[in-house]
């Protein structure tokens, strides 16, 4: 019965979802409309480039150009959508798109290029990922996935399922990592080489592209694998295929070989402070302070106008215990890129330590504004509740309680501590019923960190009459964290097999014991 629903369920979407696709003409599924694709794309856009590194702010000029050479051809794609082209301040090479024409470039993909067409079919393949609703196309496949398990959660009513929060960029990080079928992949290829033709250049750069991207993949360089290819894996069928449509299209073309060396001059001369950073992040997390400084100066002495190079001194500061000195390099980032989350995150983390409530709540909401994250709303949490603002505290330990890691742990905790015993059953969960012994018990579920205990649950069932009838029970004991327990309830013997089926328990109170 419910593999029919099911099947009946994916009839009338694929009826009620079908449309053609503007770049190939095929009519395809399509359950999400262009205003929602639209509205994904305008809303994961910052956040998703956010988590990425932010955009590249030293260079305004190359953000300008790429956005141009962009636009020149998106002015030839088959479907008119907001487009936006943004250069990401990451040295992984790589390129993507959200639905609705949001578009980024890696600064690490711009520096291996060699010339404009190239650049041209990196950004032509992207327009058409979502020229051609490739996105979309994810999602409506997951909303049938989503049918789905919601068919067998009705089949099976009764079962417990976990919600997991998310922070930060959710769908758009999802979309920005899934790995795009080889039917995606054709399309964007063969349609991107045709929007380099209308836009005038010259599409034997899309071969020479792919020839290096496999060439690259063959060295199992790391970084590639990483970007670019997680999501775009290479193949000589795609030079290949490449190959066989540039021989059908006319030949020449603009190349931009001086123009585009003209407009990466800068970034290709800074590339090393972006490496001795890079490896600078490496020493930092290994713990290694001492190479981490060195290394963040000089790479400040090779580009002293990177924001990112100051906030790995201040994180080098920080860890090494010297607060004052961590915010003038939090500040000095801060001055030189004013719109990324992590500058304000990190100084809000100090400021927090040296109880300047008022600084680090503002930089907190800041960077949370900029990028939700777990540390951020734990720390407004701790700021809420040392002000005695408990109701705000509790709103922002929720946001991360569910989140994976350490600090969902302690918020999921302090969150226990401050709320359960003014709504137990938000956290412990009871189930009451006749084992095979004919007792009648009670399962105490403590999914929480905390042990509790002085538990009260009030019993309740129904008599002949329809009458709800309710008895107390104190269990003694109590339930450890992450632990189930079973508690006679000492009423074997005292209901009729009816009462048994109209049993509940609800929890009445409950405590967090040391």
């Amino acid at each position: 019965m419910m593999k029919k629903q099911l099947l009946l369920w994916a009839a009338l979407a694929l009826l009620a979802g079908c449309a053609v696709n503007p770049v190939t003409g095929k009519s395809e599924l399509s359950l999400v409309s262009e205003q929602q694709e639209l509205a994904i794309g305008a809303e994961q856009y910052a956040p998703a480039r956010q988590s990425q590194g932010g955009d590249y702010t030293v260079d305004q000029e190359l953000t300008a150009y790429v956005s141009q050479v962009g636009q020149r051809l998106a002015a030839v794609s088959d479907r008119k959508l907001p487009y936006e082209f943004k250069v990401l301040n990451s040295s992984v090479p790589n390129a993507w798109a959200l639905p609705g024409g949001k578009i980024t470039i890696n600064r690490g993909l711009l520096t291996e290029l060699q010339n404009e067409a190239e650049l041209a079919a990196v950004l032509g393949h992207e327009i058409v990922h979502a020229a051609a609703g490739h996105g979309a196309q994810s999602i409506s496949k997951g909303m049938l996935l989503q049918a789905g398990a919601m068919g067998v959660a009705i089949a099976t009513e009764g079962t417990s399922y976990a919600s997991l929060a998310q922070m930060g960029t959710g769908l758009g990080a999802q979309l920005i990592t899934q790995k795009y079928g080889r039917d995606a992949e054709r399309e964007s290829d063969y349609y991107g080489m045709q929007y380099m033709v209308r836009a005038g250049y010259d599409p034997q750069a899309a071969v020479t592209l792919q020839q290096t991207f496999v060439r690259l993949a063959e060295g199992k360089q790391q970084d590639w694998i990483s970007g670019l290819f997680a999501s775009h894996p290479p193949s000589q069928e795609r030079v290949q295929n490449n190959i066989a449509e540039s021989a059908k299209l006319p030949r020449g073309g603009d190349l931009g070989v001086e123009r585009y060396r003209a407009k990466v001059a800068h970034l290709l001369q800074t590339k090393p402070a972006y490496k001795v950073y890079d490896d600078g992040r490496k020493a930092l997390a290994n713990g290694d302070l001492a190479g981490a400084g060195r290394l963040a100066r000089q790479a400040i002495a090779l580009e002293p106008r990177e924001g990112h190079f100051y906030a790995l001194l201040g994180d080098v500061e920080q860890k090494s215990q010297r607060p004052q000195q961590a915010l003038t390099q939090y500040d000095k980032a801060i001055s030189l890129n004013p719109n990324f989350f992590n500058y304000y995150l990190q100084r809000g983390k100090v400021e927090e330590q040296l109880n300047l409530a008022g600084k680090a709540q503002a930089d907190l909401e800041r960077s949370v504004a900029l990028l939700p994250t777990a540390d951020a709303y734990y720390l407004l949490g701790k700021l809420a509740q040392k002000a005695g603002r408990l109701n705000d505290a509790k709103d922002y330990y929720a946001k991360v309680a569910g989140s994976q890691g350490e600090v969902g742990q302690q918020a999921y905790g302090t969150l226990v501590d401050l709320d359960l015993k003014e709504n137990p059953g938000k956290y412990v969960e009871v189930r009451a019923g006749e084992d095979n012994q004919g007792r009648i018990l009670a399962q105490v579920i403590n999914p929480t960190p905390r042990d509790i205990g002085n538990i009260v649950l009030i019993i309740q069932v129904r008599d002949s009459a329809g009458r709800v009838q309710q008895v107390q029970r104190n269990l003694v004991g109590k339930v450890s964290a992450g632990t189930q327990q079973f508690f006679d309830l000492g009423l074997a013997g005292q209901m009729s097999k009816a009462q048994l089926k109209s049993l509940q328990a609800v929890i009445a109170r409950a405590e967090v014991v040391r």
